[in-house]
């Protein structure tokens, strides 16, 4: 009986393992991306500092930095 679910079973279980390394490709890519935003605003903080963009220039673009990476930490929980 093991042999006959183990012939039945064997696609669903391939598509589940595929499933999950789609799933692992997907959470990789969120992190890279992430990891960019992270970046970004790090060398938006230097430019800052080094005068080569004013107060104004640099709150709106750390607001758009800020708000992609918490979107980003928002999908990674959701996903688990």
């Amino acid at each position: 009986m093991f042999l006959v679910d183990d012939i039945l079973f064997a696609p669903l279980k391939g598509l589940a393992a595929v499933c999950r390394h789609v799933q692992d490709a997907a959470r990789q890519e969120l992190d890279d991306q992430k990891r960019a935003a992270v970046v970004a605003l790090s060398e938006l903080h230097q430019r800052l500092e080094l005068g080569q963009i004013d107060e104004e220039e640099f709150d709106i673009r750390e607001a758009g930095l800020l708000e992609r990476i918490e979107g980003i930490e928002r999908t990674l929980n959701a996903d688990g």
